[in-house]
């Protein structure tokens, strides 16, 4: 984050904002408007996808980024002068570029479409609605006027471009181990929304770990509680056969785009037995990742935690979640 009062920071801390809905959301809460800019075309190479979006508050303080460095304090610029004047723009950097003295280091050409949002904009209600309720939605944006709406009203798409919100992913991690710890913390860190449940725990977490949800239930209340949603993952870290099928059973034929495991490939065969006695049918069981995790040789909790959290992102990614023109 910076602002218009500071000099533009030596170092890009505003890229490490992931999700920007929430600064989105504030901003509507406090009724100040802000600018977004956009990345709506890429020739060539890129360090950012299209749907790659950059908020710049009233206030002047940056979140998100839109290239490697290169352009971020130009397009900032253009954001506050967007906020003043009102008018949309659409800024052109590299090949073609009238800003012949910024270059993009990747040689590539990309057009970042800038618009101010007013804090009472309908589409920024029914996005509210949407990450409270855990669902995706599609907003078009007019590129000649700026005007966005909710995908879906009477809009044109040839003159629109289209971004797909959706909530941040959940993990929900079942265990107490060492594993089970380093998980929560990296993945917290990484901004997910981390349920954390241990079968009888206690009252409470260590000092070091902070999670969105932490359970100490017993697991024979059921997962229904989490209302399992597909932008959720599982991962079942207990080293205990008994507790990993009674999670299972009830995680795997879920709407979870990721359903994993803890433990030697020896074990596999009889928790698939296990499973299969309890009613879970082969085209759910051949959902399971066992062992958790992609192989990297991980030995260590924050190893075998880094290995879990690349198969998530990777599985996540494979399944379209995010933005998309």
């Amino acid at each position: 984050m910076t602002t218009s009062n500071q000099a533009w920071p030596s170092w890009p801390v505003y890229g490490l904002v992931d999700d920007i809905v929430p600064i989105m959301l504030r901003c509507a809460a406090d009724q100040e408007p802000f600018a977004l800019a956009t990345v709506v075309k890429v020739v060539g190479s890129s360090p950012r996808r299209m749907g790659s979006e950059m908020l710049i508050t009233a206030r002047g303080e940056v979140y998100g980024y839109v290239s490697g460095g290169c352009i971020e304090a130009a397009v900032a610029e253009e954001a506050r002068q967007c906020l003043n004047d009102r008018l949309p723009r659409m800024l052109v950097y590299g090949e073609g570029s009238p800003h012949i003295d910024i270059q993009l280091t990747c040689g590539g050409r990309i057009e970042v479409f800038v618009r101010c949002v007013e804090a009472g904009s309908q589409w920024l209600s029914c996005l509210a609605a949407a990450r409270a309720g855990r669902y995706a939605l599609e907003v078009s944006t007019n590129l000649r006027t700026g005007e966005m709406v909710v995908v879906g009203e009477d809009w044109p798409a040839s003159i629109g471009y289209r971004c797909r919100y959706t909530p941040p992913t959940r993990l929900v991690l079942i265990g107490g181990d060492p594993v089970t710890l380093a998980t929560a913390m990296l993945a917290s860190h990484m901004g997910m929304e981390v349920v954390l449940w241990r079968h009888h725990g206690p009252a409470e977490l260590p000092h070091q770990v902070s999670v969105s949800t932490y359970l100490a239930g017993s697991l024979y209340e059921g997962l229904g509680s989490l209302k399992i949603d597909e932008f959720t993952a599982v991962y079942c870290l207990t080293h205990d056969l008994h507790l990993d099928v009674l999670a299972l059973e009830q995680a795997l034929p879920s709407s979870a785009f990721c359903v994993g495991v803890l433990g030697s490939r020896s074990k596999r065969e009889a928790r698939a037995q296990a499973l299969q006695a309890h009613g879970v049918s082969r085209l759910s069981l051949s959902r399971l990742r066992s062992p958790a995790g992609i192989a990297i040789e991980a030995k260590t909790p924050h190893e075998i935690a880094l290995s879990i959290l690349a198969e998530v992102v990777s599985l996540s990614r494979s399944e379209a979640h995010g933005l998309f023109d």
